[in-house]
């Protein structure tokens, strides 16, 4: 049998059908909808980080 453990935070940023990103993030077992329509993989990046931040704050 395998232990392995899936990490309890996930961000994937994604290229959307129109051609803007966005970014799904999985926090301790939930999964929140994609959010933004940014015109660069940075700019979702950056947004991620800071929702993420956000989450983690509220412990």
């Amino acid at each position: 049998m395998s232990t392995d453990k899936q990490p309890e935070t996930t961000v994937k940023v994604e290229k959307r059908v129109n051609g803007k990103w966005c970014f799904v993030i999985k926090f301790r077992g939930v999964t929140y909808p994609a959010q933004g329509n940014f015109t660069s993989v940075l700019q979702a990046q950056a947004a991620a980080q800071s929702v993420l931040t956000t989450l983690e704050r509220q412990r």
